[in-house]
């Protein structure tokens, strides 16, 4: 699993069983090794094994693979730190130092990242796949397009002629889409740019139940596993704590100037 910053999404697929070996710069370990975390868990009890970079190699990893690169060159001070010392289960291939074919110095590298699948969720795309996101951007446009395989969620589903309108936005192309599903509030309880806030009752309530195994499965299964699909999610939510709370979180507009592209 690639996880820039991995906190319920990371948490949840290895509560789940579903990870054995991430690539991160950030994952949520609440009170360190005495507190209380999926992924701090997993460490301890020798299930999961973890590579960490810092932000920047790990997106110089992705715009590598986005690129057809097969690895790109980054700061040598990240050879003093911990980062580069210590390995897990990339071994030699987390960093190399060659060779500069101009200078003869040392440059350090790392290698390209190809996912082979991406799920990345937008506030909105067409029905070939062409997806629109704004906001802060961070790895999203490079995870997705160094990826083998991309799965589209979305807000809405729009016509064409809204994403020719504003061609900035698009981060994906349709020829590089493999789904796009419409997944109104597919984000939540994180939030998403233009439609929705962050929803901290969710969050805490997240992090109370993460603090020890058993918490933790409970929530999932009262939150994921027995929720046939998001719309069943989004009504039980509505059933514990009302829909006026739900309607809270939608974002106020704050909308950008115009630009004409005539």
């Amino acid at each position: 699993l690639y996880s820039q910053s991995g906190i319920l999404d990371v948490e949840m697929l290895v509560a789940a069983g579903a990870v054995d070996q991430l690539v991160t710069t950030y994952v949520l370990r609440s009170g360190g090794r005495k507190g209380g975390s999926a992924v701090e868990r997993a460490l301890q009890d020798g299930t999961l094994q973890i590579e960490d970079y810092t932000n920047y190699n790990y997106n110089a990893r992705l715009m590598a693979g986005m690129h057809g690169f097969s690895f790109m060159q980054v700061f040598e001070g990240i050879t003093v730190t911990d980062l580069f010392k210590k390995r897990s289960f990339l071994g030699e291939d987390k960093y190399r130092i060659i060779k500069c074919p101009y200078t003869a110095k040392d440059v350090v590298t790392v290698p390209a990242a190809n996912p082979d699948v991406c799920i990345v969720h937008v506030q909105r795309a067409d029905k070939f796949g062409n997806a629109q996101y704004w906001g802060a951007i961070g790895s999203v446009p490079a995870a997705a397009l160094a990826s083998k395989r991309i799965i589209i969620t979305c807000e809405e589903i729009v016509d064409t002629e809204i994403i020719r309108s504003s061609p900035h936005h698009t981060i994906i192309p349709a020829f590089r889409a493999d789904a796009v599903i419409e997944v109104p509030w597919g984000a939540h309880p994180t939030e998403v740019v233009g439609h929705y806030n962050q929803d901290r009752l969710m969050y805490g309530l997240f992090m109370m139940a993460a603090a020890n195994g058993d918490g933790l499965k409970e929530w999932m299964d009262e939150w994921i596993f027995r929720c046939p699909d998001r719309q069943a999610y989004i009504d039980h939510y509505v059933e514990r704590f009302g829909s006026e709370r739900l309607q809270k979180l939608v974002a106020k507009p704050f909308y950008s100037a115009p630009a004409n592209y005539g």
